[in-house]
């Protein structure tokens, strides 16, 4: 899996163009690429929202670590807040915005576990450091001070001095297999253009319908 599909694409689509498109995931590979040359940071990054057992929604950023035509990937602490909704409620909206170009893509979809051996290849990928901290973080549990973090931390490299940091088993990833994706971009005067693609099931045809701003 990978961050773009090996698809050619125009270095611009304007904003007639991308109304034109039949496939919402070629569409975003496309933005995408754009975003990685034009955002001077984290281009990847999203917004996901899921909900707690009352149905109180939560939101925070993560980053994009790939996507495919199965559906959009993300890793993260297992018992972590985001973990524990997304085992309760298999259910997520991702939005990304991309201020350099006047953009945003909105999707809605299904959630499920990545395969422990994606996982593993991407945590492998990561840095030592954030190895080690995925171990000496606890994520969203309270903390009673930044010097016990740091007390973690040094535990776990000193554990971890020789050889690879393995992946713990409380840390993985999410996919989120949309049903619903939405493509806005900003245009003088809020006349905004918007699409938005959707379909019953992964496995039915993508219809596309055009929306007021």
């Amino acid at each position: 899996m990978s961050d773009a599909a090996p698809i050619e694409h125009p270095t611009r689509l304007t904003a007639g163009d991308f109304t034109e498109a039949e496939e919402p995931l070629r569409l975003f590979t496309a933005w995408f690429a754009e975003a990685k040359r034009a955002e001077p940071v984290n281009p990847e990054a999203m917004t996901l929202a899921t909900v707690d057992a009352d149905g109180m929604p939560n939101a925070r950023m993560v980053l994009l670590k790939g996507f495919d035509e199965r559906g959009f990937v993300f890793y993260t602490n297992l018992d972590s807040i985001k973990g524990r909704e997304l085992d309760a409620t298999p259910k997520a909206a991702l939005t990304f915005y991309w201020k350099s170009l006047q953009r945003q893509v909105r999707l809605r979809g299904h959630v499920e576990p990545v395969s422990k051996e994606e996982a593993d290849a991407y945590f492998a990928t990561r840095s030592r450091m954030a190895q080690i901290g995925a171990w000496a973080s606890k994520q969203s549990a309270p903390l009673e001070s930044r010097l016990a973090f740091e007390k973690a931390i040094a535990i776990e490299t000193a554990k971890f001095a020789l050889g690879a940091v393995p992946r713990p088993p409380n840390w993985s990833g999410f996919r989120v297999a949309p049903i619903e994706i939405e493509f806005w971009q900003e245009r003088p005067f809020r006349l905004h253009d918007r699409i938005v693609f959707a379909r019953e099931n992964m496995h039915a045809p993508w219809t596309k319908r055009r929306l007021y701003p």
